[in-house]
């Protein structure tokens, strides 16, 4: 199977909701179908088959998580230098507007755009891959051509 590739913090970030999963809401789940199995007749019991339906969605992150974690290839940032690669912290400025973005190049499963953490699978973060501080960048999103202008590259 192809490793993920992760920062640290991601990582941390998967670990920590996979112990909430199993140590909290995992026995949450089955205290509740007990309790709802105690109410009788369980073909028309609305909280037995929303608890099961909670009990499915949680066994299936675990075992997503789970998953994820064993191809976990955690890169640390702090350690690379030179063009932007996964890790970056790259500065961009929108040619055609001036406005300034702040992106990281993460791995899918830690991306949020609002976050300021993109996917390095996007197509924005595809076109930066490789290139150096003071590049022009074109990159075709799903809202048109965009012209970006690399300002900084940091690893931390």
């Amino acid at each position: 199977m192809e490793k993920i590739p992760m920062t640290p913090s991601g990582f941390a970030a998967l670990e920590a909701e996979l112990k909430q999963l199993k140590s909290v809401e995992r026995p949450a789940i089955i205290k509740a179908i007990a309790e709802a199995r105690e109410h009788g007749d369980l073909s028309e019991n609305a909280e037995y088959h929303s608890a099961r339906e909670k009990q499915s969605f949680i066994e299936g992150r675990i075992k997503e998580l789970e998953g994820v974690l064993s191809l976990a290839d955690v890169i640390d940032p702090a350690k690379l230098t030179g063009a932007i690669k996964f890790g970056a912290r790259v500065t961009l400025v929108d040619e055609d507007t001036d406005e300034e973005k702040t992106w990281q190049i993460v791995g899918e499963h830690e991306a949020n755009i609002e976050k300021g953490l993109l996917n390095i699978k996007s197509p924005i973060a595809r076109a930066l891959i490789g290139k150096d501080e003071g590049d022009s960048v074109e990159v075709k999103t799903p809202g048109g051509q965009k012209s970006y202008e690399i300002l900084s590259i940091e690893y931390s």
